[in-house]
């Protein structure tokens, strides 16, 4: 695994090539099919952050994952950086541990993160200055599998945080919601570039990090906007149901007992 810098001229050419033919490609701003563009919603430059933004993103988060938020993460913030990999461990960035005393926070929401607000209030501003905020990009259960295998190196210097999560409530949908990019398992759930916008009002100092977030959910607003608009003229053919193997056994053991008492 390499410390990967954020894209490139380069890769943008790499994606446009790469897009069916015939689809124009926006590879000079956002990377995204021109009619969708958000270059109207990014940040005229990227915002810089006293906060430094690592993300560990899955190797398929990005090939396989259209509705990714963490191309457009990275030509909003200045401080981000990208580092892809499966786990993270002393050679995967310069960057962790810093070499600096400040807080490094894992948002993540394992059982023993503190809830980051709380973390705030009860944290002098001098003792949280200049923190890196370091976040896992991918399928929660790649996320989850990334989060347990980066914790033997992150362990012993990172500050576990996380944002309110109710895993006792269904997620919404985009049509319930319009920061939501997909459907989310539990109410609280979200994506990257949300995730980093809560964080970031929180984090950076006061005033500024308003500013951030309300530009960061507007690039988000409007990307659930044109994905919502796209899927309500779309005919979607309803998937089958798959039954589990437990359930049909159960049945067909139920069928056979109501067979032999008659």
């Amino acid at each position: 695994m390499h410390f990967d810098p954020l894209p490139s001229d380069a890769d943008d050419e790499a994606s446009a090539a790469a897009a069916p033919s015939g689809r124009s490609i926006c590879h000079a701003g956002c990377g995204r099919p021109s009619r969708v563009c958000l270059c109207p919603h990014l940040p005229s430059s990227p915002l810089p952050t006293s906060t430094t933004v690592v993300i560990l993103h899955h190797p398929h988060a990005l090939r396989r994952n259209p509705l990714s938020t963490v191309p457009l993460l990275a030509r909003s913030l200045s401080n981000l950086h990208l580092v892809p990999g499966r786990r993270l461990v002393p050679s995967s960035t310069p960057l962790l541990p810093p070499r600096s005393p400040n807080p490094v926070l894992l948002l993540y929401p394992s059982p023993g993160a503190t809830d980051l607000a709380a973390w705030c209030r009860s944290t002098p501003p001098s003792a949280r200055a200049s923190p890196t905020l370091l976040l896992l990009d991918g399928t929660w259960k790649q996320a989850k599998e990334m989060h347990a295998a980066s914790l033997p190196f992150l362990s012993s210097f990172v500050t576990p945080v996380s944002l309110p999560v109710d895993s006792g409530v269904d997620g919404d949908s985009m049509f319930e919601s319009e920061l939501v990019v997909r459907k989310e398992p539990h109410k609280g759930c979200m994506s990257t570039m949300e995730a980093v916008a809560r964080a970031l009002r929180l984090l950076e100092p006061e005033g500024k990090g308003k500013e951030i977030e309300d530009a960061m959910v507007g690039v988000l607003r409007a990307m659930v906007a044109f994905q919502a608009e796209h899927l309500q003229h779309r005919t979607v053919k309803p998937r089958v149901k798959m039954r589990k193997k437990k359930d049909l056994k159960r049945e067909e053991e139920m069928k056979k007992s109501n067979a032999g008492s008659i």
